[in-house]
């Protein structure tokens, strides 16, 4: 049971609670808070003393004031006005997490919306009615006032839901579950839409595929090495004691792990080679990098899952401080780090791949053994090559830049949606570039047989070849690469 507003909420929880495997509830002591401060923001609309967004106009307009004859309307207002995203629909998980999100938020009892609201919202989560939300048109700065406007339309009758894989209008839906719209009160619209919640959302996606590609990338780099003979010694734990970085601890206790007992680490061990290029041999520098940075990027996220980021913020019957809580700026910059690491692990995996076709240390070229007739492997490094570049060019920082809105009174931004937009395109790209390094180095392991490898490195083995059989002679290989794209994206391979 997870208590909104109150229990700490991280990535792994919000994904249980949006999969149904984890019951999200009111509890009395939150809705106790919330009611408190409902109370609070009612006793402000109707004094005679101009608060923000709660009696006045929003943005520029905070100087005209607003009658309490006025007030709904100009909540409904806000959200029909501020629905202004373009481009296709998000991915419905996402939909759903920023609800999650934003009801946790809600829950905390600083924004003084009314109760029947948050549990409209939670009906929305339970039955499963997620709203249609466009993908762009956030600045990331007064919240994510587009997509949250959208996300939001549903509550007084307006927008749409997905109904199974159809978009449905808003109107209908309710009234199939006998709902009626709400009719906003003093400060819920920007209760609503004032909030980092979309790209909170895209960090908790991002999150969680990165967190199984870090993993993926440190089973892909063991099976190259061990294709490629390369040597253990630059994985000792001794070695990574004396530049302790975290990422970096872990990722060479992880390659230990994926070369225990390995047959085929021992049967080279006397050979002459001195060192392995820095792909193989960089491994936890690079990789332990990019683990860092996701543990920057998961450490920001848990603090803003448990926030408060709308505005103006509630504190009592006298007083809402109009602040800046809503801007994406925190989480921005740390998206945009992210990205840049994640891409880091598809730039590496493309070298390797490059590596296993050389023809070196007793691969063929291409990874055929009947080269000339037959192209082999060589193409589909082309493929990595183009995704890489691809994630390079999504590498530069949104938050970078920053351009005024709102006539000057939001005059700067953190563009924070494009930065977590990015960050999960870049980790779709490395879905790709890794499920083709799986395909070469199970290639490259063919040609050290009858030597063997660890349990689990055999396992994953095992998992490539039940859907991708050994090259022998040129074939379409599209089907191939499309058959490892979906064990990588279903979570197939055994990581730990």
């Amino acid at each position: 049971m997870f208590a909104y507003g109150i229990d700490k909420l991280t990535a792994d929880k919000t994904m249980a609670i949006a999969q149904g495997n984890l019951k999200a509830i009111l509890s009395d002591y939150a809705i106790n808070k919330i009611n408190d401060c409902r109370h609070k923001v009612e006793v402000m609309a109707n004094s005679k003393k101009a608060v923000y967004g709660i009696n006045t106009g929003f943005g520029p307009l905070c100087d005209v004031k607003i009658s309490p004859e006025e007030t709904s309307l100009l909540q409904k207002n806000l959200l029909i006005t501020h629905a202004v995203g373009v481009g296709n629909p998000i991915d419905k998980e996402l939909s759903k997490i920023m609800l999650i999100c934003k009801v946790h938020a809600l829950g905390r009892g600083f924004s003084g919306i009314r109760l029947e609201v948050i549990e409209r919202i939670i009906y929305f989560i339970e039955n499963d009615l997620l709203p249609v939300v466009p993908e762009q048109g956030s600045v990331g700065a007064s919240g994510d006032l587009a997509p949250l406007s959208h996300l939001f339309l549903p509550l007084i009758g307006e927008g749409e839901f997905w109904i199974a894989n159809e978009i449905v209008p808003a109107m209908q839906v309710l009234k199939a579950h006998n709902l009626e719209p709400i009719e906003l009160a003093a400060k819920e619209g920007l209760a609503l839409i004032n909030g980092t919640q979309f790209i909170l959302a895209h960090a908790i996606i991002g999150l969680r595929k990165m967190e199984y590609l870090l993993d993926l990338a440190d089973v892909a780099g063991a099976m190259s090495l061990e294709g490629y003979q390369g040597s253990e010694s630059p994985f000792k734990e001794l070695l990574h004691s004396i530049r302790p970085f975290q990422g970096n601890l872990v990722v060479a206790e992880r390659m230990r792990m994926l070369f225990k007992n390995s047959n085929n680490i021992k049967s080279h061990e006397n050979c002459e080679r001195v060192q392995d290029p820095y792909s193989m041999r960089c491994i936890p520098q690079v990789h332990g990098a990019s683990r860092n940075a996701y543990y920057h990027l998961n450490d920001l996220a848990e603090i803003e899952m448990n926030s408060v980021t709308d505005n103006p913020i509630v504190l009592s019957e006298t007083e809402a401080i109009s602040g800046g809580n809503f801007h994406g700026q925190p989480l921005a910059m740390v998206l945009d780090y992210a990205a840049l690491a994640s891409s880091e692990l598809g730039n590496i995996s493309d070298r390797r791949c490059y590596l296993l076709l050389e023809g070196k240390f007793g691969l063929p070229r291409l990874l055929t053994a009947s080269g000339g007739l037959n192209s082999g492997f060589m193409i589909p490094q082309y493929t990595t090559a183009a995704l890489v570049t691809e994630n390079k060019s999504l590498c530069f920082p949104a938050s970078a830049d920053s351009i005024p809105t709102s006539l000057g009174q939001e005059d700067h931004v953190s563009m924070g949606s494009i930065s977590g937009r990015k960050f999960n395109q870049i980790l779709g790209n490395i879905e790709k570039i890794l499920a083709i390094e799986l395909m070469y180095a199970a290639q490259a392991m063919e040609f050290r047989r009858p030597n063997t490898f660890s349990e689990i490195l055999e396992k994953n083995f095992s998992i490539i070849r039940s859907k991708v059989p050994k090259l022998e002679e040129d074939r379409i290989l599209k089907d191939d690469i499309n058959a490892m794209i979906n064990l990588v994206r279903n979570r197939a391979f055994i990581v730990k």
